[in-house]
């Protein structure tokens, strides 16, 4: 047994009870657990009522079948979901964190029946994408917004020569004041976009960041229904992580490599706190 193993023995697990005692815990969870459903289907129907903004900015994506504009992202369908992964131009990879969600992506057969189409858009060329998305062996389509501004003017890149910074609808002053590290930050952040077509008319309808997108990560998800969790460091009782935050998360094909060269060591997987 590695020494990560090790660790989760010793992870505190829920004490021990009977039958009986278990199911009158469980129906007090029940009761919270239907109050969250009512209450998110309260907050998705306000997101259904949310008014759109015309998309009028002509916008150029590279992408393997050759250029387009963002009425083509559409690929004939009414609706588009477009996940704004981190990576840039200077980039060799995605971060970790990115793959992740990206990993989660179901079969888009059943967006495609609602008339969605989801797409992933990035920064770095498309020679870059396309290679990161054969080893990963993923088939969702995926754009190169290189040649645009589109990824800065929806706040997903940074660079205030070209559109003043904002993140998650905060200013750059209150991001500065929150967080110094994002004086003089060039880079991108990650999140969702949601858009709507009539014709060749497109609205933007919707967009989130930050822990906004959990509900989007299936294995997350899963780890939520489970007695240890996610086993991070912010999660409530404590004591069940192994490291800082997302230190654990690898990209798929690197967990074997990790598990060889030892668990002592965790990458920098550019993700951003919880509760930010």
């Amino acid at each position: 047994m590695n020494a990560a193993s090790d660790e989760v023995t010793k992870m505190p697990d829920p004490e021990i009870t009977t039958r009986e005692q278990w199911l009158v815990a469980r129906r007090e969870l029940l009761a919270k657990e239907k109050e969250l459903t009512r209450h998110r289907d309260e907050v998705n129907a306000a997101r259904r009522r949310l008014p759109m903004v015309e998309i009028t900015k002509d916008y150029a994506f590279d992408g393997p079948h050759g250029s387009g504009t963002l009425v083509d992202l559409f690929d004939g369908r009414s609706q588009l979901v477009i996940y704004h992964t981190m990576f840039d131009p200077d980039d060799d990879e995605p971060c970790p964190s990115c793959s992740f969600w990206l990993d989660n992506v179901g079969h888009l057969s059943h967006l495609h029946a609602r008339d969605t189409t989801f797409a992933a858009v990035s920064r770095a060329p498309l020679e870059k994408l396309e290679h990161y998305k054969r080893r990963m062996g993923w088939t969702i389509p995926w754009y190169s917004s290189y040649r645009s501004d589109f990824n800065y003017d929806f706040h997903y890149s940074f660079d205030p020569s070209i559109v003043p910074v904002e993140w998650n609808y905060k200013a750059f002053p209150q991001l500065v004041r929150e967080n110094p590290a994002w004086e003089g930050y060039t880079g991108s952040e990650t999140g969702v976009s949601a858009f709507l077509r009539h014709g060749d008319r497109v609205f933007h309808t919707y967009s989130c960041f930050a822990r906004g997108i959990d509900v989007l990560n299936g294995t997350y998800n899963y780890l939520d229904l489970t007695a240890r969790g996610r086993q991070e460091d912010w999660e409530q009782p404590p004591g069940r992580s192994d490291g800082h935050a997302m230190s654990w998360l690898r990209r798929h094909d690197d967990y074997e490599a990790a598990v060889i060269g030892g668990a002592g060591t965790q990458p920098d997987n550019g993700a951003a706190q919880p509760g930010l």
